[in-house]
């Protein structure tokens, strides 16, 4: 079936969205409530703060016509929650976070002169901290938004805007808090966060993700025996046995059924932190050491038990039964395990209109795919809610130097712009 042409309403509306509008936007955005915002996943880290942003956010929601709440569970945080009435029919909802991740190491952001909060444009990209996740992807959002309430559209369902904290943290202030305390369930919901594909050069395109895999944080801690470091020969150093683990953990296979979307990655560990050794101790080879890593790729059916039996196995099968070395295998204390997402099906919505409206502007159908990243999608769909993840910031960004490519994000904003108003059935 051939792909439904714009009608003159929705060109009228597409035509409105400029590059300019979303640079101002997006560059704004970027740069307000840093670097408060920034959310380390680190539990040990204090929350961000977020109510800057989120009042910019409001704003631009109210200049727009919508009703507007802040609900707030923690002090600082507020989320914020945008109603325009409709009719009777299916409501949809738009959704963004609105914190970011932080900044360590800004000696390495040299394309934005070392401010990474400085939105700096080279070609067709724009850097700086908060561009491909997720302020970017906002801004499209909200300049859609902007041009769908600026054509004042009679709409048979209702309009949501809901833009979250604590997004970067698995959502326990923001979509847990919105969904499961204050009952939020939209019929539908697309969160712009980063799907796109095709670097800066050469094809493109924006994957909408049906489903998303599931992560969690673990740690291994190596217990041996403290010794001088003139005498490696009589001591069990536990450093050197977690060097010897880590190639078993790249390589390890846990334990799950295969689903036909498995996301860039199968359940496999990402090794991010390795302590061991004391500051005034270096005459010393430690008694301790411990191994962080996260587990990501999961997919529906395993569970934080089978990944820590898992990986308890493979500790195990690397010692080889030592009496010397014992091995504590456990999730990181104050995180969460997140679970893997069931797909929502193409002949569903929002995928279907999505998809559409993706090929009238585009020319082909869109890729669909599991997102093998954390985003409120996950939190929508534990709640019942049929939500998809669609946006123009890069899947697998830089994590320093992070951009987004202006032509995708202005090409994701006429996408969501088509697709509000043909799932709200906008007339004009």
């Amino acid at each position: 079936m051939a792909a439904q042409e714009l009608t003159p309403f929705e060109q009228s509306v597409v035509n409105s969205i400029t590059e300019e509008a979303w640079l101002d936007l997006a560059s704004a955005l970027i740069r307000c409530g840093q670097p408060d915002s920034g959310n380390a996943l680190d539990p040990d880290q204090p929350p961000a703060k977020e109510e800057a942003i989120a009042y910019m956010v409001a704003g631009e929601l109210k200049g727009m016509g919508f009703t507007v709440e802040m609900p707030t569970k923690r002090r600082g945080r507020p989320n914020v929650l945008g109603r325009i009435k409709g009719g009777e029919g299916p409501s949809l909802m738009i959704n963004d976070h609105l914190d970011t991740y932080p900044v360590v190491e800004p000696e390495k952001w040299d394309k934005t002169d070392f401010d990474p909060y400085k939105a700096t444009r080279h070609g067709d990209l724009l850097y700086a901290r908060g561009t491909s996740d997720t302020r970017g992807n906002m801004a499209s959002a909200l300049i859609a938004l902007q041009a769908v309430t600026d054509a004042k559209p009679e709409l048979a369902g209702e309009l949501i805007a809901c833009f979250t904290v604590d997004e970067e943290r698995d959502g326990t202030d923001g979509s847990i808090f919105v969904t499961q305390e204050l009952g939020l369930k939209p019929d539908y919901s697309i969160t712009a966060e980063p799907t796109a594909w095709g670097g800066p050069e050469g094809p493109w395109g924006l994957s909408v993700s049906t489903a998303n895999s599931g992560h969690c944080l673990v740690e291994i801690e190596l217990t041996g025996t403290k010794g001088h470091i003139w005498r490696p020969d009589i001591v069990a150093n536990p450093i050197l046995e977690a060097g010897r683990l880590l190639s078993d953990l790249e390589t390890m296979a846990f334990t799950h059924v295969p689903h036909k979307f498995m996301g860039h990655t199968p359940p496999m560990c990402s090794v991010v932190r390795i302590r061991g050794g004391l500051t005034g101790e270096i005459q010393f080879s430690p008694d301790t050491c411990t191994i962080t890593l996260s587990v990501v790729g999961i997919v529906p059916g395993m569970t934080m038990e089978s990944v820590l039996q898992d990986i308890q196995n493979v500790t195990s099968g690397m010692l080889g039964g030592r009496n010397d070395i014992a091995a504590a295998v456990r999730q990181v204390p104050g995180s969460l395990f997140v679970a893997g997402t069931p797909n929502v099906e193409e002949h569903e919505e929002p995928v279907a209109t999505l998809s559409d409206v993706y090929e009238t502007m585009r020319g082909e159908r869109p890729r669909l795919n599991r997102k093998n990243a954390f985003n409120d999608t996950i939190r929508f769909r534990e709640a019942g809610v049929n939500a998809v993840t669609f946006g123009p910031g890069e899947d697998g960004w830089a994590a320093d130097n992070e951009w987004i490519s202006i032509p995708k994000s202005v090409e994701a904003a006429k996408i969501y712009a088509v697709t509000i108003m043909r799932l709200l059935g906008a007339k004009q």
